[in-house]
């Protein structure tokens, strides 16, 4: 059964587009490396900003351009297209993101007795950490969001292509825990997982932060809740 959503968001291979894209720098004898770095993440921030706002639809290379403070053409050679300046701002993310996730599963499945609960921690606390993430953190929360709400599919299929393993050793590493579940239910049930922690990232829902917790403290709690609230999902009948 194919598992095709953006949290199979979820680490990467170069796209041949950024290849091309290094291959061009590398070839250029005068361009200052550091300024080559700051100028593209200058793009990638300003790109990121206007998708969480505007969506990726609404935005439009001069507005990223000009928000990025930079000509159109140092959008094509660094990216080459609006497609591909999308995805890589969903790559510089989710590279880490999955690495995290990764790392912690590796973790968990070294315990003598792995329970279903320290599994989901490794795939929902790496997650959620990415709110308190100063550096455009909450941004990127909202982009993700954005990426549920448009029927984008080119971006899905490349998260699928280099992110959705990382929810198929998710999910292979769950079954060994339920055993009573079949690979199809298992799958319907991890698209819930992953639709919640969304929104749980996104900060949609009724339960805000009370005044005088800490963010850290409730990014804590929601984890909690949630892993709670997912065991007892996947347990079901």
């Amino acid at each position: 059964m194919g598992y095709v959503t953006v949290c199979d968001a979820l680490t990467a291979i170069a796209q041949a587009a950024y290849s091309a894209s290094n291959k061009r720098l590398t070839s250029t004898e005068h361009v200052d490396p550091s300024q080559h770095f700051s100028t593209k993440e200058r793009i990638l921030g300003a790109a990121e900003e206007l998708f969480a706002q505007q969506g990726f639809s609404g935005t439009s290379l001069r507005q990223v351009t000009s928000r990025a403070d930079v000509n159109l053409a140092a959008v094509n050679y660094h990216f080459g297209s609006k497609e591909n300046l999308v995805n890589e701002v969903f790559r510089r993310r989710l590279d880490e993101l999955s690495a995290r996730r990764m790392a912690a599963l590796a973790e968990a499945l070294q315990a003598p007795a792995p329970r279903l609960e320290s599994l989901l921690a490794a795939f929902i606390e790496p997650a959620l950490a990415l709110t308190l993430d100063r550096q455009g953190g909450s941004a990127f929360v909202r982009v993700l969001a954005r990426a549920f709400a448009e029927k984008n599919e080119g971006l899905r299929r490349f998260l699928s292509d280099n992110y959705g393993h990382v929810l198929r050793e998710f999910a292979r590493a769950l079954a060994g825990e339920l055993p009573a579940l079949d690979k199809e239910r298992l799958y319907w049930r991890l698209d819930f997982v992953a639709g919640a922690l969304t929104y749980a990232m996104a900060d949609f829902g009724l339960i805000k932060r009370p005044a005088g917790v800490g963010e850290r403290a409730h990014c804590r709690r929601a984890a909690s809740e949630l892993i709670a609230f997912s065991a007892a999902a996947l347990r079901a009948p």
